[in-house]
């Protein structure tokens, strides 16, 4: 006898035909249930995914954005100390000093810098007669004094910066305490 593709059981007197439709419907539905847990994985590991290339797709984003805004951090805390350094030689011009061609060429290197570190969005923290705020400020001496409110910084040592909202140096600052 040759197997055929269409086979039709018809039940006999025995009852083993019944039993064959069974065993056979009963594996399809297991191989379906199969199948539908199969599809559902895939499903959930598809949706996992594709969430997970959306969140790097925005992580990517987030930094580079991140270094656009702050990747040229590192070489303006360089040009910081020329800046004071800068400040440092002009407080100390004095009298006749003060009107010397090096003077005014001083005072126009300064100025240059300062407008170049504004076009990359850093600004100057003003710090004296302004409350301590430990977020802007770093206490170097604290000075009792009933001249000034307690907690108001009344001299500044270091000039601090922001870089757009970001801290890129705090101020070095004297602060008032009352008397005792």
């Amino acid at each position: 006898m040759e197997p055929k593709d269409n086979v039709e059981i018809t039940e006999t007197e025995s009852g083993i035909g019944e039993e064959i439709v069974s065993e056979v419907e009963l594996s399809l539905e297991e191989k379906l249930a199969l199948k539908e847990k199969e599809a559902r994985e895939n499903w959930d590991r598809f949706l996992r995914e594709r969430a997970d290339l959306e969140n790097y797709r925005k992580r990517v984003g987030r930094e580079k954005e991140e270094l656009l805004n702050y990747g040229n951090k590192s070489l303006l805390e360089e040009i910081l100390p020329v800046i004071d350094n800068l400040e440092r030689a002009l407080a100390h011009v004095t009298g006749d000093d003060g009107q010397g061609a090096v003077v005014e060429g001083i005072r126009m290197t300064h100025a240059m810098l300062l407008t170049a570190l504004k076009k990359f969005n850093v600004t100057p923290i003003e710090s004296v007669g302004a409350p301590f705020n430990s977020a802007f400020h770093q206490a170097m001496v604290q000075v009792p004094t009933d001249q000034h409110e307690p907690n108001t910084v009344v001299e500044e040592y270091q000039k601090g910066y922001m870089l757009k909202e970001r801290l890129l140096r705090p101020s070095m600052v004297t602060v008032a305490t009352p008397l005792i």
